[in-house]
């Protein structure tokens, strides 16, 4: 059964509330479509290193979001910003939010796919 799920810009706005109120930085690099845009989210840790997140549709039609690692993308913040500028050239509707944080936290409430778990 398929989730409802909140339009894109509520759920920027709530991602970089939540980013804020605990001491890190987030910020839209680009803007995408209001109601149903995806959003990529790239962490920064402030030392070269980040890592991207990317949603997707789970068979149950759940959002989850997938770590790039599981897609190969490494972990130096110019693979991830490479991936990022490949992903905005095809896709005008995508939203792109990048969180810098010394400790790499995403502060995604969804359930998120990492190459140690699969959760």
């Amino acid at each position: 059964m398929q989730e409802e799920r909140l339009p894109s810009w509520i759920w920027v706005d709530a991602l970089i509330r939540r980013v804020q109120a605990a001491g890190a930085a987030c910020f839209v690099v680009q803007s995408g479509d209001r109601e149903r845009g995806d959003v990529l989210v790239k962490v920064a840790d402030l030392a070269g290193m980040a890592r991207g997140y990317v949603p997707r549709t789970s068979m149950e039609g759940v959002r989850v979001f997938s770590d790039l690692r599981l897609q190969g993308i490494g972990e130096s913040e110019a693979d991830i910003d490479s991936y990022v500028a490949r992903t905005r050239a095809r896709d005008p509707d995508l939203w792109v939010l990048e969180i810098e944080d010394r400790q790499a936290r995403h502060f995604i409430t969804e359930p998120v796919e990492t190459p140690d778990t699969s959760d």
